[in-house]
């Protein structure tokens, strides 16, 4: 099977098309509520600020902006992270132009991506991972330009995108750190520095300066957040040996269909690397070298590497691959591995809707719309004034700002263990959480709603 060269735009416009339709199609029709790490940014983007308690600004940002545009219109946000997926997709595929002559090899570059889950199954949830991906690719994107054109624009473009990055989730600095071992091998073989290699460095560092600011004055509270996440429930020496070997397990597991389509295409699994070729060392570091670096990590500290991190570490993967392989691909076998794509293509969302649909205890499943529908009824039966701000967890709280009408600022009062009074509060206040306590410590009207207490203080009619 032989595409022709000026076919192979359309057919990725077609996929890209295809593949943003279905996976905003899919969970808007299936899901009650939207996941919890979206309802998490949303809650923080109600109130926004250069930090929040778990992770950087960005997701939240980014997705007040949506706020500000859509409302609480559940299908913009599964839009919105599709988006950020399909953008990627195309950054990769401009990418690769300079990797190969014929273009059938960056598509196929690109199709392989929808070999991993991370870049279809699990992207209907917004969070901080599907917020790295364009940045991500824009960083390696400007980093390959800048070293190609060293023209001053794409170096100042590679900092800004890296920060971004950093900016949507702190293990960025992977990619960072493989990329500064890239320029050490660069200036050691060159034996000379460039002075616009310090152009990024500088942008970097300047768009980072507010959060970096905003850090200290709160403690550090990002990093010691994702410290404890990583860190082990029990000190055990076996988990320096258990969790790495886990996690090469459940990276084997997730790449097994991208090989598959991969082995489809090549006549031979064999190659003879040849690391003087700078194209294929730049390719090795941002590839290999982040997920080594996880790996060392795992393996020094002893701890879990969550599957989710992992999400942005494999976008150029298959542009490594083909690169590798691309003497070795047998076009005329591309009909096999157009058949297994769209057999994953149309698989991957069936799955998603099946379950979406057949299990009915997920948070997708979480009735907070019609929590949010009560509060508002039995609030302005009983209040003259508007809803200014929301307590409680990130989950139940940031649901109730998002669907109320007036947009409530959410606070975690319980988490930070605050003493809340109607004096504090211009406007009306909602705390949403435990009944049993809540009922003891409400001083204004308290109900349940679906197992939740809620307790409400106002301005009464």
């Amino acid at each position: 099977m032989q595409i022709k060269k000026n076919d192979v735009n359309k057919t990725l416009t077609i996929f890209l098309l295809v593949h943003v339709i279905i996976w905003t199609l899919i969970p808007t029709f299936s899901n009650i509520n939207l996941p919890l790490d979206t309802i998490e940014a949303l809650a923080w983007g109600s109130d926004l600020d250069w930090g929040y308690n778990k992770h950087p600004p960005l997701s939240a940002f980014i997705v007040e902006v949506f706020y500000q545009l859509f409302k609480n219109q559940d299908w913009a946000y599964y839009f919105l992270s599709q988006l950020f997926v399909i953008s990627s997709f195309f950054i990769v595929w401009k990418f690769s132009e300079d990797f190969f002559q014929n273009k059938i090899y960056g598509l196929i570059s690109v199709l392989l991506l929808e070999g991993i889950y991370f870049y279809n199954f699990t992207t209907p949830e917004f969070n901080v991972y599907v917020c790295q991906l364009p940045f991500r690719a824009l960083t390696v994107y400007f980093c390959w330009k800048s070293l190609k054109n060293n023209d001053t624009t794409s170096w100042l473009l590679f900092g800004l995108f890296a920060a971004l990055g950093f900016l949507s989730h702190y293990l960025f600095l992977y990619l960072i750190v493989a990329i500064i071992i890239f320029f050490t091998i660069l200036l050691t073989k060159q034996k000379k520095f460039n002075l616009k290699y310090l152009v990024p460095a500088f942008v970097f560092l300047i768009v980072l300066l507010p959060h970096l600011i905003w850090l200290k004055e709160n403690n550090y509270i990002t990093l010691t957040y994702a410290l404890h996440r990583a860190g082990p429930e029990e000190q055990n020496f076996l988990n320096h040996l258990f969790y790495p070997l886990i996690f090469l397990g459940k990276q084997i597991g997730i790449l097994i269909p991208f090989f598959i389509m991969l082995l489809l295409i090549i006549s031979k699994f064999k190659r003879k690397f040849n690391l003087k070729d700078k194209k294929l060392l730049f390719l090795l570091i941002i590839n290999i070298v982040p997920i080594i670096l996880i790996f060392l990590t795992s393996l020094l500290m002893g701890i879990k590497i969550r599957t989710m991190w992992m999400s942005p570490f494999y976008l150029f993967m298959g542009v490594l691959f083909v690169y590798i392989f691309q003497n070795k691909i047998v076009l005329n076998k591309l009909k096999y591995f157009f058949l297994t794509f769209l057999i994953l293509f149309i698989f991957s969302p069936m799955a998603y809707f099946y379950i979406s649909i057949t299990q009915t205890d997920k948070r997708t499943d979480y009735p907070g719309k019609r929590i949010s529908k009560i509060v508002q009824e039995k609030w302005e039966n009983n209040f003259i004034n508007k809803i200014e701000l929301v307590g409680g967890d990130e989950w139940h709280g940031g649901n109730l700002s998002y669907h109320l009408k007036s947009r409530p600022t959410w606070d975690n009062i319980l988490e930070a263990k605050k003493t809340i009074t109607s004096k504090d509060i211009d406007g009306g206040f909602v705390l949403i959480g435990n009944a049993d306590i809540l009922l003891k410590v409400c001083s204004g009207i308290f109900f349940e709603a679906e197992t939740q207490g809620i307790c409400m203080i106002g301005t009464k009619k």
